[in-house]
């Protein structure tokens, strides 16, 4: 959309008192700058639609491959809890009960909207279970026209005796538990401590997360820390061998 040069301050305006005044070619250069940038932006809009029709006709390609690749996933323990677990942010939310529960995840599925631009859904489906009653839970993400956000949650319905947090007492050894609302169903269930400065910023991007990255290659995290282990273990060994020769050295010299 064109923008409302009338509105706009004239360069002429902002000049400070005392300064020299701009040359009026000049300032007719930055007006005519100004016509050709929102020429641009409107261009950048119009491609920003073609690429949102492009995304939502390659969705319908992607949709039997996403669904193949969930049925290999689900032949593969803790696979979700795993790719998790090892991702950098993501894990930040699953305290210990949440990882329980993480191993009866099955699936996870993300979906965009008909109309790509007006959001998402992310479905975790769980096995049955002695937690809560419902066996698929789904967080609906809604970018509204005015700029806001609007996000939907499927009602947990947790069992007698569970619920936040997933069962498990809040005191332990007659102590309060820290952090008790950095857990991945807080997160879901939209309810954590405000002015938690770690829960504020991961709470905004963690669906973003999921939808971005996770889901695009779970393997890619599935693997992630495994490798790491294998080199770190290598590094250590290689540790340990050149301790113990630099001690022998030292023996011989001392002999």
């Amino acid at each position: 959309m064109v923008a409302d040069k009338g509105k706009k301050p004239k360069l002429g305006d902002k000049i400070e008192e005392g300064a020299d005044p701009i040359d009026a070619d000049i300032l007719k250069s930055i007006e005519k700058l100004q016509e050709v940038q929102d020429e641009l932006e409107k261009i950048n809009e119009e491609a920003m639609d073609k690429v949102l029709e492009v995304e939502q006709k390659y969705n319908k390609v992607r949709k039997p491959v996403y669904d193949k690749r969930s049925d290999i996933i689900k032949s593969i323990p803790d696979f979700w809890l795993t790719a998790f677990l090892r991702h950098p942010a993501l894990s930040d939310l699953l305290n210990e009960e949440d990882r329980k529960i993480f191993k009866l995840l099955t699936s996870l599925e993300v979906e965009d909207m008909k109309d790509v631009k007006s959001g998402y859904s992310i479905t975790f489906n769980f096995s049955s279970n002695p937690y809560f009653e419902d066996t698929k839970l789904t967080k609906t993400i809604t970018f509204l026209d005015e700029g806001s956000t609007k996000v939907t949650t499927t009602p947990i319905k947790w069992k007698e005796g569970m619920g936040l947090s997933n069962g498990v007492s809040h005191e332990k050894n007659g102590k309060k538990r820290p952090h008790e609302d950095a857990s991945f169903f807080s997160w879901f269930s939209g309810t954590y401590q405000k002015g938690d400065m770690m829960m504020d910023a991961i709470h905004g991007e963690f669906a973003e997360m999921i939808k971005e990255n996770l889901w695009v290659n779970p393997l890619l995290h599935f693997n992630n820390d495994a490798d790491e282990e294998d080199f770190g273990d290598e590094d250590d060994e290689e540790d340990i061998g050149t301790d113990d020769s630099e001690e022998d050295e030292d023996e011989d010299q001392e002999n």
